[in-house]
């Protein structure tokens, strides 16, 4: 399988070649967010998690707020992959945009840091938000699934 991801689904992505690799064959990222239970959350607010059990924000994305719950957190805080290498052997593309504004671009360069895969390649994809939807952008991540798909 090629696996793709994007954001926390980035991080479920690694997780997933983690725990299954002899079923993946490579992967894709699209601001992959490993770990952002530890970097993406400020004191006050992991204070609020933990004290009050959640923390409600509002989302970008829906009319609904995005609720981190005590639960979610302590399960992300002890799936952390950041603090050294990610034993992952396959080829890995990562996808990110350099105007980001939930998912810092240099955490896609962490992660390619710390895999194991000699076949790693990190693209930063200028005047790119989060979720890499334009067309051209969209074109890219067709382009770098089907070439690892075609891969032997």
């Amino acid at each position: 399988m090629v696996l793709v991801g994007s954001s926390m689904g980035g991080w479920l992505m690694l997780l997933a070649a983690l725990a299954r690799p002899e079923r993946v064959a490579a992967l894709v990222g699209i601001a992959a967010a490993p770990d952002f239970t530890d970097w993406g959350f400020t004191d006050e607010q992991k204070r609020i998690i933990l004290e009050q059990g959640a923390l409600e924000e509002p989302s970008p994305y829906s009319d609904e707020p995005y609720v981190t719950t005590r639960g979610f957190w302590e399960s992300g805080e002890a799936l952390r992959l950041l603090g050294g290498g990610i034993d992952i052997d396959c080829p890995v593309r990562l996808l990110h945009g350099m105007d980001d504004a939930d998912v810092p671009w240099e955490i896609s360069l962490a992660v390619a840091d710390r895999l194991r895969s000699a076949d790693v390649q990190a693209l930063l994809v200028k005047g790119g938000d989060h979720r890499l939807s334009r067309e051209g952008d969209l074109q890219l991540l067709v382009a770098t699934v089907s070439a690892l798909m075609e891969r032997p």
